[in-house]
This record gives C-alpha cells, sequence and structure tokens, in this order.
C-alpha cells in the first residue's frame, strides 16, 4: 500500500482521526458502565466515516485516476522498474 498513497489524504486523516477519538471515547464509557456514553461514543466513531466520506466526495481525498489499482496495463510500470 505504501506505493499507492493508500490513505495519506486530509479526508483519511480526518477520517480517522475523528474515529480514535470516538474509540477512546467508547472505551472510557465502556469501563464507566455507562451505556449511553458508549452508544455516544459509537455514534462519534460513525461520524468519522461519514465525515471522510464527504471530504472524499468534495475532492480532498485521492483521486481515482491516479490510484495504481484504476490503471490500465500499458500505464503501469514494468515489474522490474525501481524508482
Amino acid at each position: 500500500m505504501a506505493g499507492s498513497s493508500h490513505g495519506h489524504t486530509p479526508a483519511a486523516w480526518t477520517g480517522v482521526t475523528i474515529a480514535i477519538i470516538g474509540f477512546c471515547v467508547a472505551g472510557a464509557f465502556m469501563v464507566l458502565a455507562n451505556p449511553l456514553g458508549f452508544w455516544g461514543g459509537m455514534a462519534i466513531v460513525i461520524l468519522g466515516g461519514v465525515v471522510g466520506w464527504i471530504m472524499s466526495a468534495m475532492g480532498m481525498g485521492q483521486p481515482k485516476k491516479t490510484h495504481p489499482v484504476h490503471r490500465t496495463a500499458e500505464q503501469r510500470e514494468p515489474a522490474g522498474a525501481e524508482s
């Protein structure tokens, strides 16, 4: 994945950061035995996915044309080529 710049976009960083905060909130409330706070944390996790998706749709994600999976065989580098 390092060669495809997977996840190196503002949309990915923002979505994952919000999701991590949500997991921390949910974990803290799980230890405190507070189900309402736990589900609030899970809602924050879902919010992170939605925010990342919206940002990607706004153009802050990786363009599909530049992703190696979407290139044709002629556009790809030969297997033995080094950059």
